[in-house]
């Protein structure tokens, strides 16, 4: 009886196994195409000299590594992804945090405000930044416009090395925000309503609620905020190719942006897969030491 019951266990174990890989099946064979494949690619490429047109490829070795290390243009653009992801986190998930809070302290009352705040993230990256190219133009912008109101004069923010950076970050988070305020409000749905009626009956305000109960528990919800928030800056392109081209000068330029001229424009594709080479690794890289240090010191 124990051999037939241990035979029928294993055998129905193999079906599920099988099952199991059949359905896993297209999912392996899409990341590999998709995913696996480009990333081994891009690091092969990298490897050569070669236009991306002709068939004609030099092997150099890791000649373009050794330029990319001493590349200032890179680093600098890598400062500034580091700049914006720092600004993004500290802007975005604080404000959509406060949004996400007065809406679910105001009730269905409020719900008008939720499709006007959540639009700019319906809008399309590339329209976005068309749109306040217009806005923030030196001659007949908005701000300039403003300006000349009160009687002062044309206000350059992306023209200006000083503020292209600046007004770039301020439009991201303009569009990104809705984002982390619907996040929010799905983790206050989490949050039981018995607990904030106990705290009503205890005698707590709404900013005691918040601050000493609702804020705790959405802790967790912040750090994966936070992670989200960090990778995404660091793979930014189409708003700021759009709104400024890296400009002016290297003030503006990021990762992606770099990667691309040095593929697509001056057709240095060997160069511009180390670009990407590197910055797929410093992504990996910065990822994990802030997710060492978001989930590093958790209670036992």
């Amino acid at each position: 009886m124990k051999e037939n019951s241990i035979s029928l266990l294993e055998l129905r174990q193999r079906k599920t196994r099988k099952v199991a890989a059949l359905f896993l099946a297209p999912v392996t064979i899409l990341m590999f195409v998709f995913i696996l494949y480009p990333i081994a690619d891009t690091f092969i490429t990298s490897g050569y000299q070669w236009n991306g047109i002709s068939e004609a490829k030099k092997f150099i070795g890791v000649e373009n590594w050794k330029t990319l290390l001493q590349d200032k243009s890179f680093w600098i653009a890598f400062r500034n992804n580091l700049v914006i992801m720092r600004l993004s986190i500290c802007i975005q998930i604080p404000l959509g945090l406060a949004l996400a809070t007065f809406l679910d302290f105001g009730g269905k009352k409020l719900t008008i405000f939720k499709v006007i705040w959540f639009i700019p993230l319906l809008m399309s990256s590339v329209a976005i930044g068309f749109l306040f190219t217009y806005a923030l133009a030196t001659n007949g912008g908005l701000v300039s416009t403003i300006s000349g109101w009160f009687g002062g004069g044309n206000i350059d923010l992306l023209g200006n090395p000083k503020t292209a950076l600046l007004a770039v970050i301020a439009v991201i988070c303009w569009q990104f925000t809705p984002f982390y305020m619907v996040y929010f409000m799905a983790a206050f749905t989490n949050i039981p309503y018995d607990v904030f009626e106990a705290a009503r009956i205890d005698g707590a305000t709404r900013g005691q609620y918040f601050w000493k109960i609702a804020l705790p528990l959405l802790v967790p919800s912040m750090k994966s905020a936070a992670i989200l928030s960090m990778v995404g800056s660091l793979k930014y392109f189409d708003l700021i190719y759009v709104m400024t081209g890296g400009g002016p000068g290297t003030s503006t330029e990021l990762m992606a942006t770099y990667m691309y001229k040095q593929s697509f424009k001056t057709f240095n594709m060997g160069y511009g897969s180390a670009v990407a080479g590197g910055m797929f690794l410093l992504i990996t890289m910065v990822s994990l030491i802030t997710m060492k240090l978001l989930n590093g010191k958790r209670e036992a």
